[in-house]
């Protein structure tokens, strides 16, 4: 079972403004990659200056680091929240896709230690995250829903590839070993970060024991 890919990545906003854009009379490729890069600019920035100073950062820390104007931010995400959430959606992406490189590049197991990894330092980094989704604001409603639809498929695929290499026990189950996972990183501050790569290891270790060929459960 291959490693699911990702969809189309353009939001909403951004087709918007190509296509404004392109109606002025530029050439529509040129709008679309120039209002491509400023978004991944954004994001990037917006991405790396939450994961230290967390969703309340200024914005214009973001707009400085991403080399863009107030205003070009301001088009893309109207409200603090619209940011927040593409944010989060671009990093679950970013987290998701990293499980098809790393099924090519290692063995099952290794390859699903690997990822599990990825993910925690994905989870770590979200700081004020948890308190934004709580706030009741519209803009993150879809946003739990959106972590297991990326989340589940890919982690689905690693276990099934570990379980038909008989490098793990079969009875694994993607939703219980994301909680657990997840759960590693609470709380989780930079410097612990050491630790909990060592509590993922151990975890991956623990799917081992009852694998083809391994010692049998009791």
């Amino acid at each position: 079972m291959p490693v699911p890919a990702r969809g189309d990545p353009v939001s909403d906003n951004t087709s918007r403004e190509a296509g404004a854009d392109a109606a002025g009379g530029e050439g529509p490729k040129r709008v679309r990659a120039d209002v491509r890069r400023n978004l991944d600019a954004l994001l990037t920035a917006a991405a790396e200056i939450f994961a230290t100073s967390g969703v309340d950062a200024p914005v214009r820390q973001i707009t400085a680091r991403a080399g863009v104007g107030a205003g070009t931010l301001y088009r893309h995400f109207p409200q603090r929240s619209d940011l927040i959430a593409a944010v989060f959606r671009h990093e679950v992406d970013a987290c998701a896709d990293a499980a098809s490189d790393l099924a090519a590049q290692y063995g099952p197991a290794e390859a699903l230690c690997r990822w599990l990894q990825r993910f925690t330092a994905f989870i770590a980094t979200k700081r004020g995250l948890s308190a934004a989704l709580h706030s009741g604001d519209p803009a993150y409603d879809t946003l739990p829903a959106y972590f297991d639809q990326r989340f589940m498929p890919v982690l689905g695929a690693l276990i099934d590839a570990a379980v038909r290499a008989g490098e793990i026990r079969p009875d694994v189950d993607p939703e219980d070993l994301l909680t657990a996972t997840r759960n590693l990183t609470l709380p989780a501050q930079e410097d612990e970060s050491g630790h909990t790569r060592r509590m993922v290891a151990l975890l991956v270790d623990g799917l081992r024991y009852g694998a083809k060929g391994g010692p049998a459960a009791g």
